[in-house]
């Protein structure tokens, strides 16, 4: 099943971009406007995070966003068959603060949130880092799938670590010097165990988990975020947030992370994955003692 599956995509994936995204138009079009693909889910975090636009406004954010959305899947299928030169035409990064750090032989923490292309910047990373990229990531149910994914994902040397048993897969990393990129937006598996505080003047639950990790490495945490410039075109941009996580309060790093995501967001809002639960817990006064933001609930 796995050799049919990557036969199949590899030869749609030879196919000019030009030609993907036409594909991209019609799988938008038939997911979206004729199948309603998470439409509640998508409108429901719009209405919630931009209550002060329109309802043309949300719906002008979601259109676009239907497009980001299959086009993310289009060109990770064009991943499968073009080289590494391919990356420097598309994807553009200041890597001079992870050059630093390397340079120092330090370890340290990335974190970045759900905006395309996701697949596309791993790979640019992975090909121009002088450190190792070790990046946690939810396997897929599919095993065919996951198993394609998992072998695009590792190209250049993509260190993955499943999410689902972090602990074991990060022992071999432990004393070696490494970036962890973490993907921080995930929606917690426990809202009792989680970070509070306001997304979008809403209380959201947040995996406090990469706050955790980076205190007990002392480790510098490194923001990161992607801005579409063109249709196949990404910028990302980069920021060091502290040099050593444990000298900031409980709770400072994730209020920093959400300012950073949220103006990232508001800046180009179609490029954020709003076809996930996002908003899914509601806020309960027993999570009083995990509420870490300044402003009060």
């Amino acid at each position: 099943m796995y050799y049919l599956v990557y036969g199949l995509l590899f030869l749609l994936s030879l196919l000019p971009l030009r030609a993907l995204y036409l594909v991209s138009d019609l799988v938008s079009f038939l997911l979206f406007r004729v199948f309603g693909y998470r439409r509640k889910v998508i409108e429901g975090n719009l209405a919630i995070a931009f209550p002060e636009k329109t309802i043309a406004e949300r719906k002008t954010i979601a259109r676009k966003f239907h497009r980001n959305f299959t086009d993310s899947f289009i060109e990770t299928i064009k991943c499968l068959s073009v080289s590494k030169r391919f990356y420097d035409r598309h994807c553009k990064t200041d890597f001079s603060i992870f050059d630093e750090l390397a340079k120092e032989n330090i370890s340290c923490q990335m974190h970045a949130c759900h905006q395309f292309n996701w697949e596309w910047i791993n790979l640019y990373w992975s090909i121009h880092m002088k450190q190792p990229l070790a990046v946690v990531y939810m396997p897929i149910s599919s095993k065919p799938v996951d198993r394609l994914f998992y072998k695009l994902r590792e190209k250049y040397g993509t260190v993955l670590m499943p999410a689902t048993n972090i602990k074991r897969a990060f022992v071999a990393w432990a004393k070696k010097t490494h970036c962890l990129a973490l993907v921080a937006d995930q929606k917690p598996a426990s809202p009792g165990a989680s970070y509070w505080l306001y997304f979008f003047n809403t209380p959201t639950a947040f995996v406090s988990g990469p706050e955790k990790n980076a205190i007990l490495k002392k480790c510098p945490v490194v923001f990161g975020r992607a801005f579409k410039t063109g249709r196949g075109k990404y910028e990302t941009s980069l920021t060091l947030v502290c040099k050593d996580a444990s000298l900031l309060k409980r709770g400072e790093l994730t209020l920093l992370y959400r300012d950073y995501i949220e103006d990232a967001i508001r800046r180009q809002p179609d490029m954020y994955l709003w076809s996930h639960k996002r908003f899914k817990y509601e806020w309960d006064e027993e999570y009083k003692d995990q509420w870490i933001d300044t402003k009060p609930i």
